[in-house]
């Protein structure tokens, strides 16, 4: 069952429930790359305030990638699911290897939609930090993880759907979740979405360039 149209679809309908937010000093949407750059452009627009991408990357289980084992972040914020490494007995050269790929397609990425700029100052800010969709919720783990060593004042968590599963472990990390769906059976993102092309990265850096500046 679609939900949503698309990633721009889902960001205008996620932005109504954060209009308290519009035009507040001090508010900055954070977006995971890829796919939660088009649906946090909608809220920032809405909004009118103004958006980045913040850099995260799932540490997929070898041989079954669409499985996270942690996540590693911007600000050198690595997450490992140590019962689940155990459980499958991964070997400790096979995680080295996931994550210096992961590590390199970060610093790529950094490069790529930032020219390896730093984040603006994020203490004492309220945070909006975007996703265009919620599974296991260990990729917004690292995320939240990291964006806390820079201590803003507030995150907030936003996105059109997620585990209810997700939703109840990442409640104790933020101060506030905006999700307007928590379907069940969840068994992927993408089967929320009629459209659920993958996201480019010319569409990140379009998406970036005519986002809201102050």
């Amino acid at each position: 069952m679609n939900l949503f149209k698309s990633r721009a679809d889902a960001g205008q309908r996620l932005a109504e429930k954060l209009i308290t937010y519009k035009g507040k000093e001090n508010v900055l949407v954070l977006a995971l790359p890829r796919g939660g750059v088009p649906v946090a452009f909608e809220v920032a627009n809405t909004l009118q305030i103004p958006m980045t991408v913040f850099l995260v990357r799932k540490l997929g289980v070898p041989g079954h990638e669409e499985f996270a084992m942690g996540a590693i972040s911007e600000e050198d914020v690595c997450t490992l699911d140590h019962s689940l490494i155990q459980q499958l007995n991964i070997p400790k050269e096979q995680i080295h290897r996931v994550l210096q790929k992961e590590k390199q397609e970060l610093e790529r990425r950094l490069y790529k939609y930032r020219q390896n700029k730093k984040l603006p100052p994020l203490k004492d800010k309220v945070i909006i930090l975007v996703d265009d969709g919620i599974a296991t919720g260990n990729t917004l783990k690292a995320a939240i993880q990291a964006l806390k060593t820079l201590k803003p004042k507030k995150i907030v968590l936003a996105a059109p759907v997620a585990s209810s599963d997700s939703i109840q472990k990442l409640s104790l990390l933020v101060d506030e979740i905006v999700c307007l769906a928590t379907p069940e059976p969840f068994y992927g993102v993408g089967q929320w979405y009629h459209n659920f092309q993958q996201t480019t990265d010319e569409e990140v850096l379009r998406l970036l360039q005519n986002s809201p500046k102050k």
